[in-house]
């Protein structure tokens, strides 16, 4: 018989707490997502994290301790080399990543050429950038040319923006496919290739929800492979089905934005199923880490935090809800890249009355071998299952 009937795991997007013993190697000595956005807002509302114990974790400016802290409540620490989202996800669900993905600052110019070649278009940009900022740059000169918008982040991505009406979604997504292909090997070793479309006018452009990732395939099997082989659930919201490339997903639902993410979560509580509900808020990162926002970043954990009581009440007692994230993005450190962190655990049953500290976990993939072991499916290479330790 299974321990818990539904595990709904939800990764909130580059919430770090404090940066990793190994910090310094990637030149992210002294970052503290949490601690520094707490500084920055004068303190954190957030009662309801507060409850479940994550100021038990480590104090957090504004949330007090829990004198009986609901969830089981700990840090983890990344082992596999990197920080970025897909290493911080695979390694999630039981992966071990060696070789970190590659970033670039420019393109090489034998990438661009072979671009330009087989998609038939130029390439303007090629140059790390925001997302919306590059498209109002380089809109118009878009719009009269044709010419393809190449940008890239601290992330280890190759980004491809187009007006829908000058390049048609279709004609982007497979100019998005023929770059993954080529992309995918050591030489280049790219996480993601993503498609990014927009509309409107030169001084008045939105990015629509057309956006398309085409990740690499995990290096090996994980987890959710395992679960979906077994005839398990696996319910993947907003872009967890792009970090696996679909792999283990049995279900995938697209999300808008956290407060989606959050609608979405809650409606698939309703479902009646097996398995695995696996959850990326991903605006904590994508709007306010890389953007250096601390403001923004606090304001959209407090809006996350009010979402929580409608989860909780939804849980069922054979439910479990972990919350997690997969790397750190410091919005007060240098640059805009992500930061090598610590990242929060809260491990939550309803009938439980009381959570307590559980040891610090030495990689991130304690919580695959901790939902393979719940549901009796084979256990990741890596990981050491807590589930002994929730009861």
């Amino acid at each position: 018989m299974n321990n818990y009937k539904r595990i709904f795991l939800v990764v909130m997007d580059s919430v770090g707490i404090g940066e990793a013993p190994d910090a310094e190697q990637f030149n992210d000595k002294g970052a503290d997502t949490l601690g520094h956005i707490a500084e920055h807002m004068g303190g954190l509302n957030m009662p309801n994290m507060g409850k479940l114990g994550l100021s038990n974790i480590r104090h957090i400016k504004g949330i007090e301790p829990a004198e009986h802290p609901l969830a089981y409540y700990t840090k983890m620490q990344e082992m596999s080399n990197g920080k970025d989202t897909m290493t911080g996800h695979w390694e999630i669900m039981g992966l071990y990543i060696d070789t970190p993905f590659r970033t670039f600052e420019e393109f090489p110019k034998e990438l661009i050429d072979e671009i330009e070649e087989r998609s038939g278009r130029k390439v303007i940009g090629n140059k790390p950038a925001s997302g919306t900022a590059i498209i109002d740059e380089l809109g118009p000169e878009h719009m009269e040319t044709g010419a393809l918008i190449v940008y890239t982040s601290a992330d280890s991505v190759l980004q491809i923006a187009a007006h829908e009406d000058i390049v048609p979604i279709d004609e982007l997504y497979e100019i998005c496919e023929m770059c993954r292909e080529i992309t995918k090997d050591e030489k280049y070793m790219i996480g993601r290739v993503i498609a990014r479309p927009f509309v409107g006018e030169p001084g008045n452009f939105q990015r629509t929800s057309n956006r398309h990732d085409y990740a690499l395939k995990p290096f090996g099997r994980t987890v959710m492979n395992d679960l979906k082989d077994d005839n398990y659930d696996v319910i993947a919201l907003g872009k967890i089905s792009d970090i696996y490339d679909g792999e283990g997903v049995t279900k995938e639902i697209r999300t808008k934005d956290n407060m989606d993410g959050m609608d979405k979560l809650v409606e698939s509580m309703d479902e009646d199923f097996t398995g695995l509900n696996f959850l990326n808020l991903v605006d904590f990162d994508a709007k306010y880490g890389h953007r250096r926002d601390p403001q923004g970043y606090g304001e959209a954990l407090e809006s996350y935090d009010q979402r929580l009581p409608e989860v909780l009440e939804k849980l069922q007692d054979d439910d479990l809800l972990i919350i997690t994230a997969d790397h750190g993005n410091d919005p007060v450190h240098h640059g805009t890249d992500h930061t090598r962190e610590l990242v929060p655990l809260l491990v939550y049953n309803k009938q439980r009355n009381e959570g307590k500290e559980l040891p610090l976990r030495t990689t991130f993939a304690d919580i695959g071998a901790t939902v393979a072991e719940n549901f009796n499916t084979k256990m990741p290479e890596y990981g050491t299952s807590f589930l002994k330790d929730i009861k």
